[in-house]
């Protein structure tokens, strides 16, 4: 197994942006679907955005329009960008592989998250 590492969160003002960062060792050559979800204090874990090795993308309800998945292959690397943030997207990022009971659930230790912070 490879450990995923998520970086790029920090405290930001409403309507600020963000990029977070996923490496995943592989993830291309592994043809590796990956997800980005997140938690909050005192919440579920939910999930945020999916990019396939195709490039296809989706998003929750929630994010769509103002977060963007991308993929670097050459740089074993997921982003999100977030845009228009909101207090609301106030929680610990992390990335995974997708689908969760998927064939590469096995091959990446989950990754120690990058807070974001939102503030109004």
């Amino acid at each position: 197994e490879v450990q995923l590492v998520n970086s790029g969160g920090g405290s930001v003002q409403t309507g600020e942006s963000l990029t977070l960062s996923c490496t995943a060792p592989g993830f291309a050559s592994n043809r590796c679907d990956m997800a980005w979800y997140r938690q909050g204090a005192g919440q579920q874990r939910t999930w945020v955005s999916t990019i396939t090795t195709d490039g296809d993308t989706s998003y929750s309800g929630d994010v769509k329009g103002r977060f963007t998945i991308s993929a670097d292959k050459s740089k074993d690397t997921v982003y999100l960008q977030m845009n228009s943030l909101k207090p609301s997207d106030t929680a610990m990022y992390f990335c995974k592989t997708w689908p969760p009971g998927g064939r590469c659930r096995n091959l990446y230790l989950e990754g120690q998250g990058t807070q974001v912070t939102v503030s109004s």
